[in-house]
């Protein structure tokens, strides 16, 4: 519901205000009876079919604090579609007016897909202070860069105050560390005045480790039927299923519309096993769609390791794992992990996801045992894909959360960065990338005492099949995710943007954003699609792509350490240039890491 300056959703679950108090709904079909506890007063609630209980209170309002206990009463738990835990995932929920809030910029209506530049941020680490109001503050910085539309990292409520956020438990509430629900819709309000969308990364395929009382009430919720490397996976296909799939398109049309949102960002749906005639993702994406007013652009993209282009009919587009591996393989010489797929002719596979969508549509993975990986995708839009030399999982996945900048020379980066922010597909760019930042981005996490030794120990044990830690003391220098410090140390330096290099390198960055903005996206209104690539040596590739409108553009790169002798004839015009392709090319070399760009009309 969106009603001139106020936006709420209406829920058939939760705490719902009304004229005459609060209505109180939970579906807790395990339980045959079932009580709301309002400011520490247990009131009996009454049952309703499918396992559904509903009260309304007389007198409770905004500000009220409130759980649910079953059978003796002696456990009390949040409520699953809370919208704010101030107290966090162990305390009594939060009854929240949605109306409070009053939205300044009432003419916003998003933006087309096509000028979408991503720049993805961790609220708690994006500045000293941790908060939503001073994210509001960057909010400049990031529109003068050239970003057209800011993606946050999940915000449900995890348990503790340090967290990623892909540990939630309660998929209605913010994170209460970074301030209150009015604050997040000031900082996405500020955002649309300045024409910055907004995107959250939201997490379906599994609850954290702790604080998710749902298996205690409502067993349906989960299912040993499909496992998922969190344990049981989320009931979607079977009995019970139906009240399952509505909790999370809920939670969708919920951020869409409460929050007003410009779209989601949904996390590894490899992991959302479905045998349903209808499957899920297809339904959560017409339902969020159609859940918002018309006239109004929101984009829905995905992360999925199984490179199944199939979703895209539904979805605007899906995170390419494929370039960034490829190109870190390049820039970095590591074999290791799941890089080993990435071995054998990394630029041509590079070239390759540039121009079709995946490096992997159906060939064998060795990371994955040998099984095939992908279906073909030459025959997508260019801007069905998300591409990125950095993201939160690539820098924060390593055991030091090292920065791109820290393991390749410069020129590599620069290289990179320019094959990556003027290609067809949309650009991501995860914070302080723009400045090569000096900051590591760790995992760290606050779970309660045993369960935070475990993560620590799991952490550590990860690594262990890697060469260089292959020592269990060499491990121990791993950090702590427990430790407040591991927090602290991830946190961006935005004073260092101003020294030397860094301040050279975020120059850079805005000259490729707006290169992008004032001669790719007037092309890419008509729709680009790739056109060819060509592997011309070792590490030296070209791609093209023809844009709708008759426009032609093409990417001769060398991403080696060495000059290389090529044969090849550009056509059209310089767009950009790292090194002085150009020329070099009318005497058959392309130096060491280049990469040019040549628009003809």
């Amino acid at each position: 519901m969106h009603v001139g300056s106020h936006s709420a959703h209406r829920m058939p679950f939760g705490a719902e205000l009304r004229d005459d108090g609060v209505r109180f709904r939970i579906w807790a079909p395990s339980k045959t009876s079932a009580h709301v506890v309002v400011d520490g007063v247990p009131l009996a609630m009454d049952a309703r079919t499918e396992g559904w209980f509903e009260r309304v209170v007389a007198g409770a309002q905004a500000g009220t604090r409130y759980a649910f206990a079953f059978g003796g009463l002696d456990v009390h738990v949040p409520d699953p579609a809370s919208r704010f835990q101030p107290d966090g995932v162990h305390a009594p929920s939060m009854v929240v007016d949605p109306l409070h809030y009053t939205w300044q910029t009432t003419s916003w209506s998003g933006r087309p897909w096509h000028e979408i530049v991503l720049y993805e941020l961790h609220v708690g680490t994006f500045t000293r202070e941790g908060t939503y109001a001073a994210a509001r503050g960057r909010l400049d910085d990031l529109a003068a860069l050239g970003i057209t539309a800011v993606e946050l990292m999940p915000l449900s409520q995890p348990a503790g105050t340090r967290n990623w956020g892909y540990d939630g438990v309660l998929p209605f509430a913010p994170q209460c560390a970074y301030g209150t629900p009015d604050d997040l819709k000031a900082f996405i309000d500020a955002a649309h005045a300045r024409g910055l969308c907004v995107l959250l990364d939201v997490v379906y395929n599994h609850f954290g480790p702790e604080g998710n009382y749902l298996p205690a009430y409502a067993e349906p919720f989960f299912t040993e039927r499909h496992q998922t490397p969190w344990g049981s996976g989320i009931n979607l296909d079977g009995a019970g299923s139906a009240n399952v799939r509505e909790f999370f398109v809920q939670n969708a049309c919920y951020w869409l519309n409460e929050y007003r949102f410009d779209g989601l960002r949904l996390d590894a749906v490899h992991e959302l096993a479905d045998d349903s005639p209808r499957p899920f993702l297809h339904e959560l994406a017409e339902r969020a769609r159609a859940a918002v007013e018309p006239g109004r652009v929101v984009h829905l993209v995905l992360e999925n390791d199984d490179n199944d282009p199939a979703l895209l009919e539904s979805y605007d587009a899906q995170w390419n794992d494929d370039v960034h591996h490829a190109l870190h393989a390049l820039l970095t010489g590591e074999r290791e992990g799941y890089y080993r797929d990435y071995t054998v002719q990394p630029a041509r596979l590079l070239a390759r996801a540039l121009a079709e969508g995946f490096a992997y549509q159906g060939e064998s993975s060795r990371h994955r045992g040998g099984v095939p990986r992908g279906a073909r995708s030459d025959d997508r839009p260019a801007t069905a894909f998300v591409d990125f030399l950095q993201n939160h999982d690539q820098v924060g996945n390593r055991a030091f959360g090292e920065r791109i900048a820290s393991l390749a020379p410069d020129d590599a980066v620069r290289a990179a960065s320019a094959v990556v922010l003027l290609a067809p597909a949309i650009p991501l760019l995860f914070m302080g990338q723009e400045w090569s930042a000096t900051t590591p981005f760790l995992f760290f996490s606050d779970f309660g005492p045993d369960l935070g030794a475990a993560v620590t120990e799991g952490r550590r044990r990860e690594f262990a099949a890697w060469p260089a830690f292959g020592d269990p003391t060499l491990r121990t220098r791993i950090p702590d995710p427990q430790d407040a410090a591991t927090m602290r140390a991830s946190t961006l330096d935005w004073d260092e943007r101003a020294i030397g290099r860094l301040a050279s390198t975020l120059d850079f960055h805005r000259a490729l954003l707006r290169k992008r903005a004032a001669e790719l996206m007037p092309h890419l209104a008509a729709g680009a699609r790739g056109d060819g690539f060509t592997l011309l040596a070792e590490t030296v590739f070209s791609v093209r792509w023809r844009f709708a409108d008759g426009a032609r553009l093409t990417l001769v790169a060398n991403l080696g350490n060495e000059d290389a002798t090529v044969s090849y004839r550009v056509e059209g015009r310089t767009l950009f240039a790292h090194g002085d392709v150009a020329a070099e090319l009318e005497h058959g070399v392309l130096p060491r890491w280049s990469a040019g760009w040549f628009l003809a009309p």
